[in-house]
């Protein structure tokens, strides 16, 4: 896009993606509907035009060319993590007093397919968008920002939003944690959680936790990392393999309760004491895990909450009572458990 461009707060059109590309506007639908003859430079251009601006096309015809349907776009990263269903129930609570329906896509925390997902959602019209995290694609940032909609990320504060916010900050999160630890006597700490690249959030717990043992001075002892969704038998795998390398570890710390909780029924089936020998403790608060032998340590992020305000930000702007630009951070709440001795 050319640096003197601003994208315009009204919703972008064919006409826009034509002085872009510097192609008629006939051209650009024939490209964008993929009809008719048109050289395959000539697409490339007006391709590349459409993505450097964020234009999508409006599916909804004729006369409600102009409209917004009462149809929320929710996009999450996964429906196999039990945060997220959480997360929704929150959405649906507030929603379900409005017109206004949650429709949801899920981006399996790949930024193709939340380019995707957003592209073929945007092209509806919906009145606003719920989408995890803040870190988004080049194409995808463009496209919310050109949307004209209400935009809500969700679950993470770290970080610059496109619009409004709601969620923690991790990095708080992962100081507090390491804190607790550290506080109740535990000096050999290992780590275990998903391959960070794809989960933002996990590596910036990692970064808060790790950065406060360094002024304890306190280096993490080991880390396993896996990726695939959270299971309780990676839970199991990853602490058999982690204490077969470092068995003088005293503390296990996961980026998850399901794979903690893996971790802690591995700890149990051999016989080894939970917190006396090793310590324990996850991240989300997952109430579904509360019949387990043990109540595992966890920071409660708020799920439900989060749902709760983000799906309120997108009634307030849709009926005109809220503006945008709206930032609510919620605070971590640590909850001990029976897997992290006090002192």
């Amino acid at each position: 896009m050319s640096d003197d461009i601003k994208l315009p707060r009204r919703p972008l059109t064919l006409k826009d993606v034509s002085i872009e590309s510097g192609v008629s506007e006939m051209t650009v639908s024939r490209v964008l509907r993929n009809r008719g003859d048109v050289s395959e430079a000539t697409r490339e251009k007006v391709l590349k035009a459409a993505k450097a601006l964020g234009y999508v096309p409006n599916k909804i015809a004729g006369a409600l060319a102009s409209s917004r349907v009462n149809l929320v776009a929710v996009i999450i990263p996964s429906l196999s993590n039990m945060v997220f269903p959480e997360v929704l129930s929150g959405i649906s609570e507030v929603l379900d007093e409005t017109p206004l329906q949650p429709v949801v896509g899920v981006t399996n925390y790949l930024h193709e397919r939340e380019e995707t997902v957003l592209f073929e959602m945007l092209s509806w019209r919906p009145s606003g968008v719920i989408l995890a995290g803040l870190e988004h694609s080049d194409a995808s940032r463009a496209m919310l920002a050109a949307a004209g909609i209400p935009v809500v990320e969700i679950m993470d504060t770290d970080g610059e939003p496109i619009d409004s916010v709601v969620g923690i900050s991790h990095r708080r999160a992962g100081r507090e944690m390491a804190r607790a630890i550290v506080k109740h006597g535990y000096r050999n700490i290992g780590f275990l959680g998903s391959k960070m690249p794809l989960d933002h959030r996990a590596r910036k717990r990692f970064e808060g936790f790790t950065e406060a043992l360094a002024k304890e001075g306190i280096e993490i002892m080991d880390q396993e990392f896996y990726s695939g969704g959270s299971s309780l038998v990676k839970g199991r795998e990853m602490t058999e393999r982690i204490l077969e390398r470092s068995p003088e570890i005293d503390f296990l710390y996961y980026s998850n309760d399901m794979i903690g909780a893996g971790g802690l029924l591995y700890l149990l089936e051999k016989g080894i004491d939970v917190p006396g020998q090793i310590g324990l403790a996850g991240f989300n608060g997952v109430e579904l895990l509360d019949g387990l032998p043990k109540k595992l340590a966890t920071m409660d992020a708020g799920r439900r909450q989060i749902g709760r305000e983000a799906a309120r930000i997108i009634a307030g702007c849709t009926d005109g009572t809220l503006e945008g630009g709206q930032r609510i951070e919620l605070t971590p709440k640590l909850q001990y458990g029976q897997t992290l001795k006090r002192r």
